[in-house]
Formats: C-alpha cells, sequence, structure tokens
C-alpha cells in the first residue's frame, strides 16, 4: 500500500531526521501545481513524497528546503515561471509562492546522574521542548516522569551516545563523573557541562589530561558549568545551567535585554 504524504512525515520524524515540508500558497497562470500541493524533502535535498511542480519550481524549491533546514528558519519562495529555469531555454509560465518549513529533530538533553538539581535539570528540559534522557542506576520514573527515557543499566556509559545538537549535563556527584565525561568527548555534542565544585573540577580536568585528552577537547568542558546567576540552592543551579544551554542554543548575548536594547537605540 503507498505511504500517505503525512505517513513519511511521521517515519521521518520518528527517525530523528531532519527534512521540510513545502507547501504551495499561490499560484498565477499555467503553473502545474495548484495551491495546497505538498512535497517533503528530506535532508540531502530530495524529495521523498508528493510534488509542488515540475522541473522549473522543484529545484528551487529542494534548494530552500536545504537552506531552511540549515538555518532552522521557514521561508516564503516566490518563482517566477516565466524565466527560463534549470537552464533548458524555454519557460513554464506563470507563477507561484511556496511556504518551506524545516521539521528538526528535538535536541536531547542527556543528563547523568540523579538528585535534586538532576530532577530540576529534567523538568525544566522538558517544558523548553529537549528530549531528555537521564542515566543512571538510581533512578526511576517517579522522580523523572519529565523524561523521555530512563537508562539504569549503563555502568559503563556506553549507551552515552549525544548527537552533534545535543546537550549534555554531567551530575554525577563524583561518581563516575570523570569516566562519563571522557566517554562524552568521544562524540560532537554541542554542550558537555560538568556540576562540581571549583575544587571536583579541577580533579576532573587533571584526570583527563593525564589519560591523554587533548587540550582542545578538555575546552569542551564547560567546569564549573552555568551562568553566574548567584545560585545556591539545587533549584537555582540548575536554572544557571539551563540558562546556559538556552543561551548557546539560541545563539544569545547573555546581556540583560534592556542594556542591549539601548546599546541598538544607541548605535
Amino acid at each position: 500500500m503507498a505511504k500517505d504524504i503525512f505517513d513519511i512525515i511521521q517515519d521521518l520524524r520518528a527517525d530523528g531526521l531532519p527534512f521540510a515540508v513545502a507547501t504551495v500558497v499561490e499560484t498565477e497562470g499555467s503553473a502545474s501545481a495548484k495551491a495546497a500541493s505538498k512535497a517533503v524533502i528530506d535532508h540531502e535535498g530530495k524529495i521523498v513524497a508528493g510534488w509542488v511542480g515540475g522541473g522549473c519550481a522543484e529545484s528551487s524549491t529542494c534548494e530552500q528546503a536545504l537552506a531552511c533546514i540549515e538555518s532552522g528558519e521557514t521561508a516564503i519562495l516566490d518563482i517566477d515561471l516565466n524565466d527560463e529555469m534549470l537552464g533548458v531555454g524555454m519557460p513554464c509560465g506563470g507563477s507561484m509562492r511556496v511556504y518551506i518549513e524545516p521539521v528538526l529533530p528535538k535536541p536531547a538533553l542527556w543528563i547523568m546522574g540523579h538528585g535534586r538539581v538532576a530532577e530540576c535539570l529534567c523538568l525544566m528540559g522538558d517544558l523548553l521542548g529537549f528530549r531528555v534522557v537521564v542515566n543512571d542506576p538510581g533512578i526511576d520514573w517517579s522522580k523523572y516522569p519529565n523524561a523521555t527515557s530512563l537508562i539504569t543499566d549503563d555502568l559503563d556509559y556506553t549507551q552515552l551516545q549525544p548527537k552533534k545538537t545535543d546537550f549534555v549535563v554531567i551530575a554525577t556527584q563524583h561518581k563516575g563523573d570523570h569516566e562519563s565525561i571522557k566517554r562524552a568527548l568521544e562524540s560532537e555534542a554541542v554542550y558537555i557541562a560538568l556540576i562540581a565544585s571549583r575544587k571536583r573540577s579541577g580533579l576532573v580536568l587533571n584526570y583527563l589530561r593525564e589519560s591523554g585528552t587533548t587540550e582542545e577537547d578538555i575546552r569542551r568542558v564547560r567546569a564549573p558549568s552555568g551562568l553566574d546567576l548567584g545560585g545556591r540552592t539545587p533549584e537555582e543551579i540548575a536554572l544557571s545551567v539551563i540558562s546556559e544551554i538556552v543561551l548557546l542554543r539560541r545563539g544569545g548575548s547573555g546581556m540583560p535585554l534592556r542594556d542591549k536594547l539601548r546599546m541598538q537605540w544607541e548605535a
């Protein structure tokens, strides 16, 4: 049985693959596609389901879809089909407007460890749209109801396999923090943080050096982690770490918005 376009979308989401959905929102003239025509374009720029017109429109749509997947931003594409498209020397006629929406997999927040800080990180991570994975032998769903998944049988951290877009927070309270960080550094995770005292952080970083970890990799570890919010309680510590994650993920400046706006006004 042929799959419906929405079945294809569901399959891609389940596989955690980025893609884009292109929808024709307006046409004029002899455009072959009609309003509401849709196509699903994968991360390689290929249409895997649906249709938004012939060669005149397909190439431009796929090119813009790749740009949207890269940037994470939507786009409106105006295609003049009266131009000679694709070098074929033959205009298609008419025009069309296509709305392109990227669909990106949720980044994962890997929380290594247990305790109140880990519990708060789990709650906040879920609220912010992360796929939360908590890894520790001493956890259960009663304390981490907002997690996407729990890992309780990973004593050697082999299941810690973050992707490039994922965030890793080590909150093991000294138990295996050096080993879990070493494992995390084998990945391309965008963020690797250690929640520990300044003294403990120094010991872990020295362990990494002595075990042959390069200085370039050691600089990837945020230790101590989080923004300087003056936090003291577990909840405040979790907030400072999540704030740093949001800052990195969204490309913020960390400045008070009032001061940033004042600088923009004065520029």
